[in-house]
């Protein structure tokens, strides 16, 4: 009998065969260990939230992954508070929380229960504006707008830290009160970016609020 009629696979053919029939396991091991999707843990949990806006309580059931700036935005309709960056990075959603300004982006709602929380809409009003907003009004502090409620709200919250003498990194002396001067206010601002390049007349409304001389 030939070699041909015993072994009617060819060497080539049954390296083949054994490398499929060796998958086989590994294969059948991946789709058993495949994840089932948990319905119960992707699903919403929902919460009343209270807080005070501008004044006014309000009372809101939300996702509880809902961040500070879509409570505002989608549900209570204040959209003088901007979504920029949606990271933290631009300042276009500044809002003063208990007078402390904060990045509404990267806080959640659920945090600020019973807080008071203030936007651009509650600083001042058409025909009776907030210092900072005639200031930046007569000064150009802005072009486009988009940045202009946050770097107006941030403005206010900064000088309120100032007064407070919370020190920055321009601050030469950490034992002494913060002078009001226009490189403590570019570094107090550096968090709010205005990509028209409006900085020079922002600092110049700044000034004039704090009665510094630009």
């Amino acid at each position: 009998m030939s070699t041909e009629e015993r072994f009617p696979i060819s060497r080539r053919g049954l390296l083949k065969a054994g490398a499929a029939t060796a998958s086989m396991p590994a294969l059948a091991g991946t789709a058993a260990a495949a994840p089932v999707r948990d319905t119960a843990a992707t699903a919403r949990t929902e919460m009343p939230v209270g807080l005070v806006v501008n004044g006014q309580q309000r009372t809101l059931v939300l996702d509880t992954r809902t961040t500070l700036l879509d409570a505002l935005r989608e549900h209570l309709h204040l959209a003088g508070t901007k979504k920029g960056c949606d990271h933290g990075q631009c300042g276009a959603c500044t809002v003063l929380v208990e007078g402390r300004r904060i990045n509404a982006c990267l806080t959640l709602a659920v945090m600020h229960e019973g807080e008071k929380i203030t936007t651009i809409e509650g600083l001042g009003q058409p025909g009776n504006l907030h210092p900072m907003q005639a200031a930046f009004v007569r000064h150009d502090g802005y072009q486009c707008g988009y940045c202009t409620p946050g770097q107006i709200c941030s403005a206010v919250g900064m000088l309120d830290e100032m007064a407070r003498g919370v020190p920055s990194h321009a601050t030469e002396d950490l034992n002494a009160a913060p002078q009001m001067s226009t490189v403590e206010f570019r570094e107090r601002m550096s968090g709010n970016i205005c990509r028209c390049g409006a900085y020079s007349n922002i600092a110049d409304a700044i000034a004039e609020v704090s009665g510094t001389k630009p």
